[in-house]
């Protein structure tokens, strides 16, 4: 799936979302330690992200006019209980500059639609109920969907890529088996 939207707005630097790419990585990172701080790693998120695989071609970036990303929203292949399969959402990150303009719900909602093309019955995110909820993401129960880790009971949240995947699929959130190293 290529994507690549070059987009104006009068209020806004002009940018480009395109599909993530290897040469990214490193505007990433530096985006996500603008954005988060170094205390990201510490969050129950980022366990639902280590030894597991990102899903680069339904990863999205924004590159500003000068080649940097100001803005980013990564996938990752997700376990929900044996056998549920889901994508995790995040981070999603917009550079300080572009704050306000919609770009992390418009990027959010351009990965669901890869997400959904490419088979994926279910999102799951980390994130704030009032702001996602405006593309459709729902709050969903801790009890139902554990994670390795505490997360805040309003912040747990997903979205059915298929018709009722939501009520088919629960269990405890994972890095999926494929996805981890061997030891």
């Amino acid at each position: 799936m290529s994507l690549s939207l070059r987009v104006i707005d009068p209020n806004f630097p002009s940018y480009t979302i395109t599909a993530e790419k290897n040469d990214h990585a490193s505007g990433i990172e530096a985006l996500y330690d603008r954005c988060f701080g170094y205390g990201r790693f510490a969050k129950t998120a980022e366990r639902l992200r280590e030894g597991n695989v990102l899903l680069k071609k339904l990863s999205l970036v924004a590159i500003d006019s000068e080649g940097l990303v100001i803005a980013a929203v990564r996938l990752w292949p997700l376990q929900v209980g044996e056998t549920g399969q889901a994508v995790f959402v995040g981070p999603v990150a917009v550079d300080d500059q572009y704050r306000g303009s919609g770009l992390g719900l418009q990027m959010t909602n351009q990965c669901m639609e890869l997400a959904k093309q490419d088979g994926w019955p279910l999102a799951i995110l980390i994130g704030d109920a009032g702001y996602f909820s405006k593309i459709g993401f729902k709050r969903i129960s801790t009890d139902q969907y554990s994670a390795p880790g505490y997360v805040p009971p309003q912040r747990l949240l997903a979205l059915d890529l298929k018709d009722h995947a939501l009520s088919k699929i629960e269990g405890p959130l994972s890095v999926p088996r494929a996805a981890k190293p061997e030891e």
